[in-house]
């Protein structure tokens, strides 16, 4: 047998790119990525504060009690919820097709004021800080300020610019496919959104601390994860597109797998409905969602990805960064989904399963990044630099979850730093340096990719430039 490629009446030649079609369209594009950019920067500082916090000898140097904690929280609201829903934003402003320029100005800035908000009140005295999955708070005004006008501003950004998500059925093209799997995730965050508001209005009086949060941002905090699992596959779309990868599917078996996502997001007010949300039958429900809906969409993709990565390689530094961005993000993705079936407890296992899953989603992101910055005119980009950094953060999410997932087998608990840990044997000092050094590496590819994207935002943009790099 051999690894040729499928017959053409099964695969997709479509060009999964959106176009930079505008001024208008640039500018809020633009906007939408500093952002993204600034959260994935003050994300970098925490996690190397993180980082030092956990690592044996050095966390007990750290004075400030609940250091470790507060910057947890503000850490994960940065590189999550900031940083993914802000490129869902640059993904959103490319589908526009409506002229709200004004409303989509004023969207922006209320975004902006909302993470100012969420990032400040971390400095703030009396910001107790409650570790519940999903969107861990700071128990302080301020916080919740930010993160009720934050879920405003983005519901209001995809208002604005939902138009036409129904693709044409009878002439299916990859430009509908991606439109489509854009709309379902705008659909996954606004049932995100309803989620929350459900739980809120559920939970009975008189609960309240780490246990109130952990039920209201359970059932909503499951189905923010499928967006992030739709812009990742719409990204890896794109990218298949610009390293010319044959996918071994059709644009109507593409967009069938986002239909199938889409049904797995709007089914869940049945959990709602029949188990509440104080059940105990509630998280179980909602675990299994995950675990099981997750995989239906992703699995497919990434397996006919992949094989288009094993029987290609890039012609250029263009498509190798496209390629590298590619094969990282599904293999952060893929050890994170693997790394799922093996949690058993409490234990660092748990924080191991979603770094691989979420920057899985990253580095796609960062992958589209970079393909954006010469579309937007901005032409201070070195596609070798960008593939090292690729790789360099990857590799050091590698380690670290592998020092997680070592050390979570010798029972280290999750969310603890320092003499918490329990650091009293070899294995568990090994395990956690391992943690350490992997999670100083990926912040430093992390630092490399903001300092190249900064400094091409920083460049005069040449219109002439816009949308020249189509793929041929």
């Amino acid at each position: 047998m051999t690894t040729g490629s499928a017959p053409a009446a099964t695969q997709s030649d479509g060009n999964y790119i959106l176009d930079v079609t505008s001024n208008g369209h640039r500018s809020m594009v633009t906007a939408w990525l500093w952002l993204a950019i600034m959260s994935l920067l003050g994300a970098g500082v925490f996690s190397i504060l993180l980082v030092l916090a956990r690592t044996p000898t050095i966390g007990e140097l750290l004075p400030y009690k609940d250091f470790f904690r507060t910057a947890l929280v503000i850490h994960v609201n940065l590189s999550v919820l900031v940083w993914t829903l802000s490129f869902a934003g640059v993904l959103w402003s490319l589908t526009a097709t409506r002229g709200h320029h004004l409303a989509n100005r004023i969207i922006f800035g209320l975004t902006c004021i909302a993470t100012l908000l969420i990032v400040g009140s971390g400095f703030l005295p009396d910001n107790l800080p409650l570790m519940n999955n999903y969107v861990p708070v700071l128990q302080h005004p301020v916080f919740f300020m930010g993160l009720l006008l934050f879920c405003g501003a983005i519901s209001a950004q995809i208002i604005a610019n939902f138009d036409n998500p129904i693709p044409n059925l009878e002439g299916i093209t990859a430009q509908g496919v991606i439109r489509f799997g854009l709309s379902c995730a705008a659909i996954s965050t606004i049932i995100t959104i309803l989620s929350f508001i459900w739980s809120w209005w559920g939970l009975p009086d008189g609960l309240s601390g780490e246990f109130y949060y952990e039920l209201l941002f359970w059932g909503g905090g499951h189905v923010l994860q499928y967006t992030y699992i739709l812009l990742m596959m719409v990204c890896w779309l794109w990218l298949a597109t610009i390293a010319k990868i044959n996918i071994v599917m059709s644009e109507r078996i593409v967009l069938l797998l986002f239909v199938i996502g889409l049904i797995t997001v709007i089914i869940v007010p049945v959990i709602y409905f029949y188990y509440g949300v104080t059940h105990p039958q509630h998280k179980l429900m909602f675990t299994w969602h995950m675990i099981y809906g997750g995989s239906l969409s992703t699995f497919p993709l990434g397996i006919a990805i992949y094989y288009g990565l094993v029987v290609r390689r890039p012609q250029n530094d263009r498509e190798n960064c496209a390629y590298s961005a590619l094969i990282t993000s599904i293999m952060l993705f893929g050890s994170g989904g693997v790394i799922g079936f093996m949690i058993t407890g409490n234990d660092v296992t748990v924080p191991a399963h979603y770094h691989g899953c979420i920057v899985g989603v990253t580095l796609a992101l960062m992958g589209v990044a970079y393909d954006l910055l010469p579309r937007l005119g901005f032409s201070l980009l070195n596609y070798r630099v960008a593939r090292i950094q690729l790789w360099l953060y990857s590799s050091g999410q590698f380690l670290h979850i592998f020092g997680l997932v070592w050390s979570g087998g010798y029972g280290v608990q999750r969310k603890t730093a320092g003499a918490a840990q329990s650091l009293d044997s070899i294995e568990r000092v090994l395990g956690m340096g391992l943690m350490g050094l992997g999670g100083l590496i990926s912040a430093i590819g992390g630092l490399i990719f903001v300092v190249v994207v900064i400094r091409a935002l920083c460049s005069t943009p040449d219109s002439s430039e816009l949308n020249q790099q189509e793929p041929s």
